[in-house]
């Protein structure tokens, strides 16, 4: 592989850098440099790196894309074009339009004293010791080629803040517009810092409006505090023209207690990556996700847990239905370092391939350094049960539906892990409706259909 896909960014940093700069914040611009030394030495990773085996990444990113570095307004007012509401569910909304952060405020984001929920760019210029303090500690931009091309290019994203001890009652909504009509590249930026005692539950939905081809780089820092509480749920909903790599970092103090569930219902090419420290004694995760996947489309899963301390616990389920010619992988990795006694540590992959086409590869690995724990990792993948098709069929539920059916139940396990009875109510009926193929694509946002 030529060193062409890289090269192209390396040039339109060296020329667009100024203007890259000017239109964001000091304390985001400090770490460009090195997040450029770093990319020009690493390139983009090859499938020779065991962490992207299953996913070529020049690929997706030779073509061209457009980039809206000048930060010009695109005209759309999302609080009317998206008319997104869970039933039962008040949640505080928010919109980022590409990638930067929209300013049309709803009333219906009042949050408690103390809390900010907004525009990256904005809190680094109003509390550049409080995005410093955390900005760009979890990814290292020397170890992974995305995360320094994130952070070359990042200009705003979301900075979400609770200071300690408040409880924030109603979940946080925040919806990713994908919006252009050219080819799009949009680079977005996360930090979310929950002090000790805090508890929130934010929920990100992924649209894309535009039938063009969008990729899109994010990179989420998360720090819970000690006895904090965070649940995370991202669901993707764009379409087959859509590529994402997400880098998820996450940070947990002692006591802390963290939820994170990524759903892919429609994608075109998919890759997550989540690493979790456990640094704090008594500190607990967990990690689920849910890719339905059909076509051509391609999810992918890598994950990491380091138990560093004793005393934690990491409990981690991931499942894929794959129809059609679809690809999952699902790599995950748990370490347990030297004298983290005590672990509690459940790693498990459920998939199954509907059709003798679609394809599964899954890497489940521990790697164990303290005597006394208690691991387990397992990763299966299986076609429908046609004992229980048969059985359904003879009591006259048709092969179509007796399919549906026993896809339906298969994932209904992760969404059961959800910690807000709205939304899982909401995500039974999304996943119904995915497997029946009316969810065909996100037409204004999916989840008030």
């Amino acid at each position: 592989m030529s060193m062409k896909a890289e090269q192209q960014y390396i040039d339109l940093f060296t020329q667009c850098e100024a203007m890259i700069c000017r239109q964001s914040a000091d304390v985001l611009n400090v770490p460009r440099a090195k997040a450029f030394a770093d990319f020009e030495k690493l390139g983009f990773p090859t499938r020779k790196q065991e962490k992207y085996k299953y996913t070529e990444v020049s690929k997706y990113f030779a073509p061209d894309y457009g980039l809206n570095l000048n930060r010009l307004e695109f005209p759309v007012n999302p609080y009317e074009v998206f008319k997104c509401d869970v039933p039962n569910m008040s949640t505080s909304l928010y919109f980022v339009v590409n990638d930067t952060f929209d300013k049309h405020v709803h009333p219906s984001a009042q949050l408690p004293e103390g809390v900010y929920f907004g525009s990256l760019k904005d809190v680094a210029e109003q509390r550049p010791d409080l995005v410093r303090k955390y900005y760009g500690k979890l990814a290292d931009t020397s170890k992974d080629a995305l995360a320094a091309f994130n952070t070359m290019f990042a200009q705003d994203g979301v900075c979400m803040y609770v200071p300690k001890n408040v409880v924030l009652e109603r979940p946080i909504q925040l919806v990713n517009i994908l919006r252009a009509d050219v080819d799009f590249m949009v680079n977005r930026r996360v930090l979310i810092i929950l002090e000790d005692g805090a508890q929130a539950k934010l929920l990100v939905c992924d649209h894309a409006m535009d039938d063009v081809n969008f990729l899109s780089t994010q990179v989420v820092e998360v720090f819970a505090g000690e006895n904090a509480v965070f649940d995370l749920y991202e669901l993707e909903e764009t379409h087959n023209s859509t590529v994402r790599f997400n880098n998820l970092y996450v940070n947990q103090e002692a006591g802390s207690n963290v939820l994170l569930n990524g759903m892919t219902l429609h994608n075109g090419t998919t890759r997550n990556t989540t690493e979790v420290t456990l640094a704090g004694r008594g500190a607990e995760i967990s990690l689920c996700g849910m890719a339905i996947v059909d076509q051509n489309e391609q999810v992918d899963n890598h994950t990491f847990i380091d138990h560093k301390v004793p005393d934690c616990t990491s409990n981690e389920l991931f499942k894929y239905v794959l129809d059609d010619q679809a690809v999952g992988a699902f790599a995950g990795k748990v370490l347990v370092r030297e004298g983290a006694q005590h672990t509690s540590s459940q790693q498990t992959n459920r998939n199954l391939c509907a059709t003798r086409e679609a394809r599964m590869y899954t890497q489940p690995q521990l790697e164990i350094y303290a005597d006394d724990v208690k691991c387990s990792h397992g990763a299966t993948v299986g076609q429908l049960d046609e004992n229980a098709l048969f059985y359904m069929q003879q009591r006259g539920i048709s092969l179509k539906e007796a399919r549906l059916l026993l896809m339906f139940a298969f994932v209904n396990e992760v969404i059961d892990h959800i910690r807000m009875d709205a939304l899982k109510d909401r995500l039974h009926l999304l996943v119904e409706k995915r497997f029946r193929g009316e969810l065909n694509k996100c037409q204004g946002c999916a989840i008030c259909k």
